[in-house]
C-alpha cells in the first residue's frame, strides 16, 4: 500500500514555474507523512491569477531553493514507489517542463491519476474536482495548498481502494482498467482509461 501523492502550485501559466510542491507518503492504508517545500522559480514572474489561487507571492520564495535542489531531496522516494496526483497530467507536465528547463534528465516515475480514478469510482458525483471528492469522503483540507492537496489526493486514493476492496494501491489501475502513466528521461506515457470520461478542470 506504499505510495506518494504529489501536488505542485505554479507562479504563472508556464508549467515550468513551480513555486511550491507538496508530498504525502502513504503506507499500510494511511497517510503517514506530509511535507511542503517552497520553490524559487527560475523566472520570478508571478501572475495575479495564480497568486489569487494559492496565495504565494514572490517575497515568500526569495530565499527558497530552485526546482532541482528541492526535488533532489525526494527523488529517491519518488523513483522507488507509486506516485499519485489529482489531475496528474498537470503535475507530471510541471515536472517534465521543469526538468527540461534546467537541462536535467527526468527520473523514472510510475504514476496514476486520482481524478480519472474518481470519475469511475464515484460516478454519481456532479464534479470530481479534488475539493468535491474530498467532501464526499468527509476529508477536510485547505484547497490549493500543495501539502494539503497532496494529503487530500492520498486520502482519495485510499478511499477508492477501500470502496473497491483493493489491498495495494498498485492494483487500483488493474481493477479500474486504467493504464498507469510513466515518466522517464526519454519522455512519458500518460495515465489513461479505456472508458471515456468527460474533461474536467482541476
Amino acid at each position: 500500500m506504499r505510495a506518494i501523492a504529489i501536488d505542485f502550485e505554479t507562479a504563472n501559466e508556464q508549467r515550468s514555474s513551480p513555486c511550491s510542491v507538496g508530498l504525502a507518503w502513504i503506507e499500510d492504508g494511511a497517510v503517514i507523512r506530509v511535507e511542503e517545500r517552497l520553490i524559487r522559480p527560475k523566472d520570478m514572474r508571478f501572475s495575479r491569477f495564480n497568486i489569487a489561487v494559492h496565495g504565494i507571492r514572490p517575497a515568500d520564495v526569495e530565499d527558497a531553493a530552485e526546482f532541482p535542489e528541492v526535488m533532489e531531496e525526494f527523488e529517491d522516494d519518488l523513483g522507488d514507489t507509486l506516485v499519485i496526483a489529482h489531475n496528474a497530467s498537470f503535475d507530471m507536465s510541471v515536472m517534465r517542463a521543469s526538468y527540461q528547463l534546467y537541462g536535467i534528465a527526468c527520473p523514472d516515475i510510475d504514476y496514476i491519476c486520482t481524478l480519472k480514478m474518481a470519475k469511475m469510482v464515484w460516478q454519481e458525483l456532479a464534479s470530481h474536482r479534488l475539493n468535491e471528492v474530498s467532501r464526499h469522503i468527509d476529508f477536510s483540507f485547505k484547497h490549493h495548498n500543495a501539502a494539503e492537496d497532496a494529503h487530500a489526493c492520498g486520502e482519495v486514493a485510499l478511499a477508492a481502494a477501500r470502496k473497491l476492496n483493493v489491498n495495494a494501491l498498485r492494483d487500483l489501475p488493474i481493477k479500474l482498467d486504467m493504464t498507469m502513466g510513466r515518466l522517464h528521461p526519454g519522455g512519458y506515457s500518460p495515465c489513461s482509461v479505456k472508458r471515456p470520461a468527460k474533461t474536467e478542470n482541476r
